[in-house]
């Protein structure tokens, strides 16, 4: 026998304190997305609930098209509609405590609304301000988060000192299926994982990030089985369906409050408008991949579920259709006011201590100020005091 068939031969056994650190069986997701709405789960679902999504749904959908409206209107930057992932983003502000803290992306900006938060304020910084628009700590919201999966390690942070203080207080991150491939995405699993940090991670598949397909970001069976890796339960849950995703989100933020850690939600759903107004979705998609996801909506299966069971009629829902307008026609009055600006807000939240230099500029800047609403002839940079400035 040669040296490689001996070595080939050779395979050796665990060291005898070895043991597998996890059972990995019970992390495993389900082989198919968790779904209620049209089984027979549904017809022991709460009507109250049933009521609160629909109500909620259909206000996110009228959000979403004024949204859009907004920045075809040069009132918005830019506008990444939800439209299609309505349940995720509802279900994730629902079933959150008031002293829960949510972790939401640069598309969710809906789950923020459907928490409480003035739509308004949730549009602040896509309207291209300086600041989010909102205080995080009064509305436990943090903010709206840009560089994808960067705002994960911030709630297993947040989570994590919780805990350690004591707090009753869970953390629930949406994240896209793009946000998946970057690091900051499991740095924030592997944390979470060995910290048992109290927090929830949902990740909105919508079947592209920008414009590159699932199948081509990873090879896993799913991104629910992703947990595994990292030692926690993954979770797939049909994200169409509201009632569904209130179910295992709700689940999974139990299990977080126990004491159990956290979760990762895979919630398999489909961004029906492009990535962005500044984006063309037909250069990578078709229209019939669209309208087979169109005929899954999230609204109609609810809407479905309320009127077969006779707990839906015109009168109901045309209230709650007039409700979701007349917070459209109270946002797109009050976008199309443009804003007071204090040119002295250049020099707050800059440093806790201004430099020298700093206060120098917001002192001549306050008096260039004070001087032209005063009228004083020549005042301002391009006056003759200003000139060589």
């Amino acid at each position: 026998m040669t040296v490689m068939e001996q070595r080939g031969a050779y395979r050796p056994t665990p060291p005898p304190a070895w043991q597998p650190r996890t059972d990995p069986a019970p992390l495993l997701p389900d082989a198919l997305p968790h779904r209620v709405l049209g089984t027979d789960a549904a017809a022991k679902v709460d009507p109250a609930l049933l009521r609160r999504l629909h109500a909620e749904l259909v206000r996110g959908r009228r959000y979403n098209v004024q949204a859009t409206a907004l920045t075809k209107q040069g009132r918005l930057a830019v506008y990444p509609s939800s439209t299609g992932q309505e349940a995720c983003e509802v279900a994730a502000a629902l079933v959150l405590e008031e002293r829960d803290w949510l972790f939401p992306s640069y598309r969710d900006t809906l789950a923020a609304v459907a928490r409480g938060l003035d739509p308004v304020q949730a549009l602040t910084l896509l309207r291209g301000d300086w600041h989010t628009g909102y205080d995080p700590r009064e509305h436990r919201i943090a903010p709206l988060c840009t560089p994808l999966a960067t705002q994960l390690p911030h709630a297993v942070g947040l989570a994590h000192a919780a805990r350690l203080k004591g707090d009753d207080v869970v953390a629930l991150a949406l994240v896209g299926d793009g946000g998946t491939s970057e690091g900051d995405f499991h740095e924030a699993l592997n944390f979470a994982a060995v910290w048992q940090a109290p927090v929830v991670f949902l990740v909105q598949n919508n079947g592209f990030a920008i414009s590159v397909p699932l199948a081509k970001q990873t090879a896993a069976p799913s991104l629910a089985h992703k947990a595994v890796g990292y030692g926690m339960p993954g979770r797939l849950v049909d994200g169409n369906d509201a009632v569904a995703v209130h179910q295992v989100l709700s689940e999974a933020v139990a299990h977080a409050r126990a004491g159990g850690g956290p979760t990762l939600v895979e919630a398999v759903t489909y961004r029906i408008d492009a990535h962005t107004n500044a984006d063309d979705a037909t250069r990578y998609r078709g229209d019939a991949e669209v309208e087979t996801w169109r005929a899954h909506d999230p609204v109609a299966l609810v809407e479905r579920e309320l009127t077969e069971r006779g707990l839906l009629d015109e009168a109901a829902l045309q209230a709650v259709r007039d409700d979701a307008e007349a917070m459209a026609a109270d946002l797109r009055e009050r976008m199309n006011q443009d804003p007071v600006l204090d040119p002295m807000d250049l020099f707050a939240h800059v440093y806790a201590h201004p430099t020298p230099q700093l206060l120098e500029q917001e002192s001549q800047l306050r008096a260039e100020l004070d001087a032209e609403a005063d009228g004083t002839p020549g005042a301002g940079p391009h006056g003759p005091e200003g000139a060589g400035r």
